[in-house]
């Protein structure tokens, strides 16, 4: 029956929402049964658009009316233009369903009688690509099989940088360079890519971006270079993410360099530019730097936002200054930027560590008063921030009634709440409520992590309760955590302070082997130490020279525990100047200048020549940073 004129204006129109909780198709048989074609269009394929927008468009996605939306589709047993599925594909990969979105695909001929061009082809690859799931291995056998079955299919630019972004997420960097450079990529299975196509500067920044990620410098350095003997100009993103990577590695002075060729480029530096900048002069403890930047960034229309100062504020209170910090975030709030919770964690976390708790409690206190102008609502870091601090100064009464005033406003602790109590109760040798608080946590549904077991088997081995902390070393390999440092120097303690000083080598041994975490000079202490109280002196001299071929510099530990072991040969200065040698051959002016202290504070005087190669390596160590601090001068002075 057909509704009249009259009947349509009375009844109230419904809305979209509607039909997606309705169970029947959203839209009457009666509308497009015997859709009539008139050229391109067909009747009904308007509204079939609108209605897929609109389910598509919503927050989140209706996936039931669009599934309900295609099958009226199949229904009509027409063919359906590409557009009405393009909104669809795409709400599938809003949704977190990107082989929804690739099976619609493959069903666009059979099932819509709809030929599908690169457009849908693009918004199903960026289905696969948006989804936090390793979806993006797929996208090669995903264009292979389209391939084959729409042999017609053209690919343009935007599928190139898309399949190029898959290779890159799914690790494959050198096929992906293959891509770049050659313009085709010949599949496993053997079908060959035709992609005749210049690549932009998109595709060398996505390039670029996963090299520098991955740690290849070298090669994103170079392919730099690449684009621009190909004419493709890069932009402020390309540059930004090579500023991240040199900083992250700690390389200032090439990072100071390609800044400086970054402005001759004309490229003008954006406030992501700065932030990378101050956070990798703020990692290698250059703060002077850091803040001169600081101060340039409006004279480049440039406003420092909360990312600025928060890595500011957070490198002065790494560095031991929170009162610094606390006149920066001063500086902040002047300005007109509110401080927020990660910023105030930071300063109460720095004044706890550097011994002033009531400064920290001050802070804490004016930040959570209702009527102050810094009044923020605590939440989980700022309690865990103040926690932490309590359980460091032994103040454990304080950090459970902090805790009980978190959980009664509704503030779920997390893991590293927890962890900092149970540290909290083995530093103040209560082993039986750390771990009456260790089984609360799990109670509470929080899953321990690398850092709690850690701390749990620390506590346990300093105790000299080695079978537990054993316990706990299975229990976290079972659960699929990666032991850190602190649980593999921990475990290798108590093993040799159990007299197991083999065993302590086979961990130490399976820890070089895994590869996840690198020894510093207190688990070699710790294994140097067994070894010369064994009169293993031998083993102890190739762990040594182990420890220098791993890059790690001995320090003054080091040293007290070998004179002790060569005293009686009176050997003890020998040992120490060959050691300095040994570093300054490698190239380690720093830890050969650490020995040399500490040979001069225990009057044991290195040979003639050995002062002049440690002299030689100091100044021209200097000469370098000198030559930074004058690109740095030129560029932003």
């Amino acid at each position: 029956m057909r509704l009249g004129l009259t009947e349509l204006r009375v009844n109230s129109r419904p809305s979209f929402r509607s039909f997606s909780h309705d169970p029947s198709p959203p839209l009457a048989d009666e509308i497009f049964r015997s859709a009539r074609r008139s050229g391109a269009y067909t009747q009904g394929d308007a509204t079939y658009l609108s209605l897929a927008r609109a389910f598509s468009d919503a927050a989140p996605p209706d996936l039931p009316a669009l599934r309900r939306l295609l099958s009226r589709m199949r229904r009509d047993r027409r063919p359906f233009p590409e557009r009405v599925f393009i909104p669809i594909i795409r709400a599938f990969g809003r949704a977190g369903l990107p082989l929804a979105a690739i099976r619609l695909f493959d069903r666009l001929l059979p099932a819509f009688r709809c030929a599908p061009s690169a457009r849908s082809l693009n918004s199903a690859l960026a289905a696969l690509l948006s989804s936090p799931h390793p979806f993006a291995s797929l996208a090669l056998p995903f264009i292979s099989s389209a391939l084959r079955r729409h042999p017609s299919l053209s690919l343009n630019l935007l599928t190139f940088n898309l399949l190029l972004k898959a290779l890159c997420h799914s690790g494959s960097l050198d096929r992906a360079l293959s891509l770049l450079r050659d313009h085709h990529l010949d599949a496993a299975d053997g079908l060959r890519l035709p992609l005749p196509l210049r690549p932009d500067v998109y595709s060398y920044s996505t390039l670029i971006d996963a090299l520098a990620r991955a740690g290849r410098l070298d090669d994103a350095l170079a392919l730099l270079d690449e684009m621009q003997l190909d004419g493709v100009a890069p932009s402020t993103v390309t540059f930004n993410s090579l500023l991240r990577a040199l900083c992250r590695a700690g390389d200032l002075h090439r990072a100071a360099k390609l800044a400086r060729y970054m402005l001759l480029k004309g490229c003008p530096p954006t406030l992501a530019t700065y932030n990378t900048l101050v956070h990798g002069l703020c990692l290698r403890g250059r703060l002077d730097d850091a803040a001169a930047l600081l101060a340039r960034m409006p004279r480049d229309g440039c406003t420092p936002n909360e990312i600025t100062y928060g890595t500011l504020v957070d490198g002065l209170v790494r560095l031991g200054r929170p009162s610094d910090a606390k006149h920066l975030a001063e500086h902040m709030a002047a300005n007109g930027l509110r401080p927020n919770e990660f910023i105030y964690s930071a300063l109460i976390a720095g004044f706890f560590r550097s011994g002033d708790p009531d400064e920290a409690m001050r802070i804490w206190d004016e930040i959570t008063t209702t009527t102050s102008s810094s009044y923020i609502k605590p939440n989980t870091v700022l309690y865990t921030a103040l926690i932490d601090g309590l359980c460091r100064h032994g103040r454990m009464e304080a950090a459970e009634e902090a805790l009980g005033k978190m959980t009664a406003e509704d503030c779920n602790p997390n893991v590293l709440t927890f962890s900092s109590i149970i540290r909290g109760y083995f530093q103040a040798g209560n082993s039986q409520r750390a771990l009456a608080t260790w089984h609360r946590m799990v109670e509470l549904g929080c899953e321990p992590n690398e850092v709690s077991y850690s701390i749990l088997i620390h506590g346990f081995c300093e105790e000299g309760k080695l079978k537990d902390g054993m316990m706990a070393w299975k229990n976290m390999l079972n659960k699929g955590c990666t032991p850190d440092l602190v649980a593999y120097t921990s475990m290798i303690r108590g093993l040799c302070e159990a007299g197991m000083v083999d065993g302590g080598m086979r961990l130490f041994n399976d820890m070089l082997a895994r590869g996840d975490v690198e020894p510093d000079a207190v688990t070699y202490n710790t294994l140097f130490h067994s070894l010369l109280i064994g009169g293993n002196r031998t083993r102890a001299m190739d762990l040594l020279g182990r420890m220098l071929d791993r890059g790690c510099d001995p320090d003054p530990v080091t040293c007290n525990i070998f004179l002790k072991g060569l005293v009686v040969e009176g050997k003890g200065r020998e040992f120490l100047d060959g050691l300095v040698v040994r570093l300054i051959k490698r190239e380690r002016v720093e830890g050969a200048s650490e020995i040399m202290e500490v040979m001069l504070r225990k009057c044991l005087a290195p040979e003639a020549s050995t002062w002049e190669k440690v002299l030689r390596g100091v100044c021209k160590r200097k000469k370098v940073w000198r030559m930074i601090d004058e690109c740095w001068g030129k560029m932003w002075g």
